[in-house]
């Protein structure tokens, strides 16, 4: 299964990032931030809040490349797309896995240097090594993806992530992972239309497993959302936001689809 394989392939990195940055530094870094962010006056970018209001919230996604999808090319440029990110959208996602997504830390710091919006680092989160990295490259929020993970790692990892003053989005595919995201007492519980294991896509995932989640979360769906009824047929199911990659990196206009968006889900949230 390809989710099988990217998890071998970030152990394999995970191991020479840490030939480089050991643990023991790595934590050091995120510590050091820690210090900083509690050192300054303003107040410190909330991925949780941006998302909790009333109406649609948007993750905005950069991604170079997927699985599913090959390498994606942009028909505008890192500064444009970020331009109209931080006008349109109320989060953004950088993948920061290297082999199948062609991303990386340093792609993820250069965004953070272009935008002022809470980043999620989005990356297969398997080893406290890359919570305290995500600290240190100066993430506002993480994700957890159940179907990688078991109950005790899922649960280490969430009390790690809020202890580093990290949100933290927790996915699901399934009846069984979204029973184990509420165990967690999960704030943020993302649903991947795309399953993991042959990355087919069915939004009717998002309409069965959003009965099962209390009215207190925020709720996201995450894959599949490229038209105007994608919208209309999530808002009809509760969602309170979307994570959106592909559409975005397609268009030539990402603001104006995200403000066309907005307002389909207005309309059909009535």
């Amino acid at each position: 299964m390809i989710l099988d394989e990217i998890v071998a392939d970030k152990r394999e990195q995970l191991f020479r990032d840490k030939q480089k940055t050991d643990l023991t530094v790595m934590r050091t870094l995120a510590e050091e931030k820690l210090r900083e962010e509690a050192a300054k006056k303003e107040k410190i970018r909330s991925f949780y809040q941006n998302l909790a209001k009333d109406g649609l919230s948007i993750i905005g996604e950069f991604k170079n490349a997927s699985p599913s999808l090959g390498k994606i090319e942009s028909r505008i440029t890192l500064e444009e797309r970020m331009e109209d990110y931080t006008a349109s959208v109320d989060a953004v996602s950088c993948l920061t896995e290297e082999k199948h997504f062609l991303g990386n830390t340093d792609y993820f710091r250069k965004v953070r240097n272009l935008t002022p919006l809470p980043m999620l680092r989005k990356d297969f989160m398997i080893e406290e090594y890359q919570f305290y990295e995500a600290k240190a490259i100066d993430a506002d929020a993480v994700l957890l993806i159940a179907a990688i993970l078991d109950d005790k790692e899922m649960y280490d990892f969430y009390q790690l992530a809020k202890e580093l003053k990290l949100d933290v989005l927790v996915e699901t595919h399934d009846e069984w992972e979204m029973e184990r995201a509420l165990k967690l007492d999960a704030d943020i519980i993302g649903i991947n239309n795309r399953n993991l294991k042959d990355f087919t896509i069915s939004l009717e995932r998002t309409k069965t497993l959003s009965k099962m989640v209390p009215k207190d979360k925020l709720l996201i769906a995450e894959s599949g959302i490229v038209r105007d009824d994608d919208v209309a047929y999530l808002a009809d199911c509760g969602v309170s936001g979307f994570l959106i990659g592909r559409a975005f990196m397609e268009h030539e206009n990402p603001k104006a689809l995200a403000a066309h968006w907005k307002q389909v889900y207005k309309e059909a949230a009535k």
